[in-house]
């Protein structure tokens, strides 16, 4: 069986690896905004951490539907048809999408007063807000560009890009935040302009790498768009509700204190990297699968499949082996605060022990993208986060008066419904395709 897994193994990291690249990048710049607004003060981090949740869960409903991109154009390749040709047709569908979702960041923002989130935090959030939605349009545009350019397994530019990405947001996080110079201190305000910039600028040069691709005709395609919104809608909806539930229950620990959200957005960050590390390896298993899935090779998809969760389980054990091992220090990285350190403490204990469902439903829901089953992934979703881990969590903060731990056990039970769920799945698809 070793010999047999090995060069599919080989294959996968082979492409995972650079996407890791990317995916890593975008964690860092989370960690990068996390460590400073953490070392400018504990409302100013957990201001960032309410601010982005809004804007994020938001943003994430367009980069789902632009997520179709990658599956579908492998789709295409294993199908022997011409794809490239789309490539402005592609651009032009990730700005169209953005515009309704940048509209509801606007209309949230002008009511975010209804919500009642902490006094202390409230400024920031409005002001992070207000300077980053717009910066939808450029995420939008650089996620349609590194999909597409992933469809054909090019991924080491924008990964690339993405590394250069981290340390602009760093210099400008730095330089803005704190001042430098004549540029005064301007605290979220600064962590928000950089975020806008940083994000403009790696789509500007991405689209001036891609100017071969913008030479090729204009291309409309309604088989194309139509596979975009069949394959993209239920990846839409499932990524939004995930981010809802991560999100909201950061929203709503906002409206405690302030420590209480500077300790869920650092343990947000940490599970949020071992779930990078995964999904390089799920999106490259889904381009994978999604080529022979085209191919109609159905000995490759079950080879690939089952290689993909090896994979990711290996990579949540050496993660977990590491978390309890130097646990202490790494969430010192974060802030020298220390009633933020012993919660932090408390609340990842809890975090670790759904780390293995995390990995699996994301190897799950990787497959199921490549073989375009992804109706059952957006019902995994609602169900698993708003009808399990919201309800329980405000069950245990309001009831029983127990906030971070309470919201933590439900989101872990929605992990582990949902790796039960997608897992059956897939054992389903394999099952058909023997």
């Amino acid at each position: 069986m070793i010999k047999t897994y090995r060069p599919i193994f080989s294959d996968l990291i082979k492409l995972a690896l650079p996407i890791l690249g990317g995916n890593l990048a975008q964690i860092l710049i989370s960690f990068s905004d996390t460590i400073v607004a953490g070392r400018y003060s504990t409302v100013a981090l957990g201001a960032i951490s309410v601010a982005s949740a809004i804007v994020m869960t938001i943003i994430i409903g367009a980069i789902g539907l632009i997520l179709s991109v990658s599956p579908v154009i492998s789709n295409f390749r294993g199908q022997k048809i011409p794809s490239k040709r789309y490539f402005k047709l592609t651009l032009l569908f990730s700005l169209i999408v953005s515009v309704p979702f940048f509209l509801f960041i606007e209309i949230f923002l002008y009511n975010i007063d209804l919500i009642n989130l902490s006094p202390d935090m409230l400024p920031d959030i409005k002001k992070y807000i207000a300077i980053c939605a717009p910066s939808i349009f450029p995420v939008a545009i650089f996620t349609a560009v590194k999909e597409f350019l992933q469809a054909f397994e090019h991924v080491k530019f924008t990964n690339f890009l993405m590394l250069f990405m981290v340390i602009l947001n760093t210099i400008l996080n730095i330089i803005l935040t704190f001042g430098y110079g004549n540029i005064p201190a301007m605290g979220v305000v600064g962590l928000s302009i950089a975020t806008l910039l940083s994000r403009t600028i790696v789509a500007v040069i991405i689209l001036i790498y891609c100017i071969p691709l913008l030479k090729n005709k204009f291309t409309v395609s309604k088989k194309y768009i139509k596979d975009l919104l069949k394959v993209g809608m239920p990846i839409s909806l499932a990524m939004f509700f995930e981010f809802l539930g991560f999100n909201l229950t950061a929203i709503i620990i906002g409206k405690f204190s302030s420590l209480f959200a500077a300790v869920h957005n650092i343990i947000l960050c940490l599970a949020n990297f071992t779930f990078m590390i995964v999904l390089s390896i799920t999106n490259s298993a889904s381009v994978k699968i999604g080529y022979f899935n085209g191919a109609k090779d159905k000995n490759n998809i079950i080879k690939y499949s089952i290689a993909n969760i090896i994979l990711v389980l290996t990579v949540c054990a050496i993660t977990f082996i590491v978390l309890i091992l130097w646990h202490n220090q790494i969430i010192a990285i974060f802030s020298k605060d220390n009633e933020v350190l012993i919660l932090s403490e408390k609340i990842l204990k809890i975090a670790m022990a759904f780390l293995f469902f995390d990995g699996l439903q994301g190897a799950c829901v990787g497959i199921l993208k490549g073989l375009k089953d992804t109706k059952i992934i957006m019902l995994t979703m609602l169900f698993a986060y708003l009808l399990i881990a919201i309800p329980l969590g405000l069950y245990m903060a309001y009831c029983k008066n127990i906030v971070l731990e309470g919201f933590w056990l439900g989101l872990a039970l929605a992990l582990f419904s949902a790796s039960i769920i997608t897992g059956s799945r897939v054992i389903y698809n394999i099952k058909k395709l023997k």
